[in-house]
C-alpha cells in the first residue's frame, strides 16, 4: 500500500469490528515498524496486542528506495537473488519472513493473527506457506485485495494449526 493510502486505512478500519462482529477472535496484530505499515494498524481501540516487528518491512530497495516504481518493477525478476544495489534480495526478504514465522509457531500455540506488510511481505507467504515459486509471485501484477489468508501448520514445536490473516 502507498504511504498514506486511504483505501489501505479504510479497510483496516472495516476489519478490526467486521471480524469481532463475525465472532472472529484475533490474538495479535503484527505490522512492520515503518510509518506506512503503522498509519494502517486501526485495531488500537480493540485491546487486541499491536507487535511492530522489523522483519516485516518491505524489500530494501537500496538505492532505489522511494525511487520511481516503475523502476523496480523493471529489476523485479532480476532482484529474486541478486540484491538491489545496496540493498537485499526478494530472496533475503523471505528469510526474513521464515525467522518471522518460525517466531509467530512458537510464541501462538494455535489461533489468528494479522500481518500488516507489503508486497514482498505477501510474496514471502506465498511462497513460503502455499509453496507458489518465488519467481512467480514477484514476476506476477499485484492484485490488491482487503487481505489473504493463510495457514501455518506442522512445525517442530507444535502441529497446531494457525491462521495468518494479511
Amino acid at each position: 500500500m502507498a504511504r498514506g493510502s486511504a483505501l489501505g486505512r479504510r479497510a483496516a478500519t472495516r476489519a478490526a469490528p467486521r471480524r469481532a462482529s463475525a465472532g472472529e477472535w484475533i490474538d495479535t496484530v503484527y505490522a512492520s515498524d515503518l510509518g506506512r505499515a503503522i498509519e494502517t494498524v486501526a485495531f488500537g481501540d480493540s485491546g487486541i496486542p499491536i507487535r511492530l516487528d522489523a522483519r516485516l518491512r518491505e524489500c530494501n530497495y537500496g538505492s532505489l528506495n522511494g525511487g520511481p516504481v516503475f523502476e523496480v518493477e523493471r529489476q523485479r525478476i532480476k532482484r529474486i537473488d541478486e540484491p538491489f544495489p545496496g540493498g537485499e534480495s526478494y530472496r533475503q526478504t523471505v528469510e526474513r519472513m521464515r525467522s518471522f514465522l518460525g517466531d509467530v509457531a512458537v510464541e501462538h500455540g494455535s489461533g489468528r493473527i494479522v500481518v500488516i506488510g507489503y508486497s514482498a511481505t505477501r510474496w514471502a507467504l506465498d511462497h513460503l506457506l502455499k509453496g507458489v515459486p518465488l519467481e512467480v509471485v514477484v514476476g506476477a501484477p499485484f492484485g490488491w485485495q482487503e487481505g489473504w489468508l493463510y495457514e501455518l501448520t506442522g512445525d517442530a514445536e507444535s502441529t497446531a494449526s494457525r491462521s495468518l490473516e494479511t
